[in-house]
């Protein structure tokens, strides 16, 4: 809004905005079954000592050994081996949880909230398979997704969709807001631009047309600027594509 005032940029630059999508990456390793599991059981294993309930086997030094193997295995490709050190891995953890689910009752009522949490995100892990949906990829962070943006370097990313809308002349960013779900380009493309009017209701301006990708074919019915991408390219005036470069 000061910018405007000043001079700096006119009123006009907020009319045409870019929008595009990216991953917003979660400070999450690598998600390998053998990790999880492992950080899975180490995590239980030390919340159940610090709330005072004294496990019977926390299955620590075999843990750190079963990690290890498994690393070795999957990097020598025997996969036999990986799967039979995966399924001991799931059994430590099973387990672990179950001495700790024994003694829940002997708790009080907010160390037990406090765990629960846990045990529940460490029985996800452990009751999950390569190819099921709604996987968890992080202990720590439950909402990480696998995204695959197409990239030959990097194919999948772990995080969460995030939408940004930028202004098309100088990239003033005017919208910015997470998708969880990682649904559909497109069906981003609404809230995205009501956010990006709600914050440019101060420097009295609407949005009149954004510029996306192929991702957003077939919403225009859905929003009321004008949808501009590529694949319009017969229809498109000379300004538009000039646009789209």
């Amino acid at each position: 809004e000061a910018a405007v005032e000043m001079g700096a940029v006119k009123k006009t630059e907020f009319e045409r905005v870019i929008v595009d999508t990216t991953v917003q990456e979660k400070a999450a390793a690598h998600p390998t079954d053998s990790r999880l599991l492992e950080v899975a059981r180490d995590k239980v294993a030390r919340l159940a000592k610090r709330a005072g309930i004294k496990l019977k086997l926390t299955h620590e030094r075999e843990g750190k050994t079963l990690r290890r193997r498994a690393a070795g295995y999957a990097h020598a490709r025997q996969f036999r081996r990986l799967k039979k050190v995966l399924r001991r891995q799931r059994t430590i953890l099973g387990s672990v949880l179950r001495q700790v689910q024994r003694k829940l009752g002997q708790l009080d009522e907010a160390t037990r909230e406090c765990l629960l949490p846990w045990i529940e995100r460490a029985e996800r892990i452990r009751s999950q398979r390569p190819h099921d949906k709604g996987k968890l990829y992080a202990l720590h962070a439950p909402e990480v997704e696998c995204i695959g943006k197409g990239k030959a370097r990097k194919p999948f990313e772990f995080g969460v969709k995030v939408s940004l809308a930028v202004t098309h002349r100088h990239g003033l960013v005017v919208g910015a807001r997470t998708f969880p779900g990682n649904p559909y380009d497109g069906h981003t493309l609404a809230e995205q631009l009501e956010q990006t009017r709600n914050l440019l209701q101060d420097v009295g301006v609407e949005p009149k047309a954004a510029i996306v990708d192929l991702g957003y074919r077939g919403v225009d019915d859905a929003v009321s600027v004008q949808v501009i991408h590529r694949g319009k390219s017969k229809t498109l005036t000379a300004q538009q594509r000039g646009w789209l470069r």
